[in-house]
């Protein structure tokens, strides 16, 4: 198949091109560079430095390349960021979205796999682990945008008859996850132990996520290229870990013996955050495979390698 990927030079997306290209799809990947790496492109992808906030660019991507599959992961995901900069947020992730759907729409492409966010779309559920059909109470301008994009994806699917799966992740973690950035505990607490630097745990260190690998999530993305038509599905463990819990771990993988720094809760975080993924693998036939702290020691293995070079 020819697969469309946004984002495709980031964490997750570039580990779905690799898997794409692995089954002998052709891939495309567009990607601004503004969280994603060069670097982490497939180098038998054929790469468009363009920003989905671009509709003109965009389009001509989607001309010259006409996709059979869009998987759309590019997004301002920095919830903090979305806090201070609202419309800067839903540039991004609402007309960004809006842009691919419209773009997707012109060439009838068969399929656009989308990725919300579980994590800051239920805010403080009342149901931990939480179900698809719970309250959506985001509590941030991030969980917001996210939301108002699954809506333009139902709207054209009832308009247009337009087909599309929306996966809303827990907590992903795993190798390419970026140690400098707001998100990604996993990846931020074992690089800065590897340059034995005492991590901050904002809190007392019981706020709770679900943590899953990003191997797991690119295989529900590969699930999703035939299966989950019109359905939106959480994609997560259903395990809350607390934040003490993550710290504990890397420091086992690092091996760093210091205890952490306590600081302030944040304005905007959900103190328990966990999905139920029942749908998904009644849906898919989804599972996860890989436990917290194999994930956690594969985390450690890639930014300790990176040190090294």
């Amino acid at each position: 198949m020819r697969i469309l990927v946004t984002g495709g030079a980031g964490f997750i997306g570039s580990n779905i091109v690799d898997r794409c290209i692995a089954e002998g799809h052709e891939v495309a990947v567009v990607d601004n560079l503004a969280t994603g790496r060069r670097e982490n492109v497939n180098p038998g992808a054929e790469f468009y430095e363009v920003s989905i906030t671009d509709a003109d660019a965009l389009a001509e991507v989607f001309v010259r390349e006409r996709p059979e599959i869009v998987n759309h992961h590019a997004a301002q995901m920095d919830v903090r960021r979305s806090v201070r900069e609202p419309q800067f947020d839903a540039e991004t992730n609402v007309i960004g979205t809006l842009n691919v759907i419209e773009a997707a729409r012109e060439l009838d492409t068969r399929k656009l796999i989308f990725a919300s966010t579980g994590g800051a779309i239920y805010g403080d559920a009342e149901t931990v682990p939480t179900p698809e059909e719970a309250p959506l109470q985001p509590v941030s301008h991030y969980g917001t945008s996210k939301r108002s994009a699954e809506l333009y994806f139902e709207l054209y699917g009832r308009l247009y008859g337009m087909q599309y799966t929306i996966l809303r992740y827990a907590n992903v973690f795993g190798p390419r996850q970026n140690p400098h950035g707001e998100a990604g505990v996993n990846a931020i607490f074992a690089n800065m132990m590897l340059r034995g630097e005492r991590p901050t745990i904002f809190g007392t260190g019981d706020k709770t996520r679900d943590y899953v690998f990003v191997g797991d999530v690119v295989e529900g993305n590969m699930l999703a290229l035939e299966r989950g038509t019109g359905e939106t599905l959480n994609i997560g463990r259903g395990i809350q870990i607390t934040d003490q819990e993550v710290y504990d771990a890397v420091a086992e993988a690092v091996g760093f013996s210091e205890p952490p720094i306590y600081g302030d809760e944040r304005v905007g975080d959900v103190r328990h955050s966990c999905v139920d993924p029942a749908k998904a693998r009644s849906v898919l036939g989804w599972e996860p495979t890989v436990e917290f702290r194999e994930g956690v020691r594969r985390t450690v293995d890639y930014q300790r390698e990176r040190e090294l070079r």
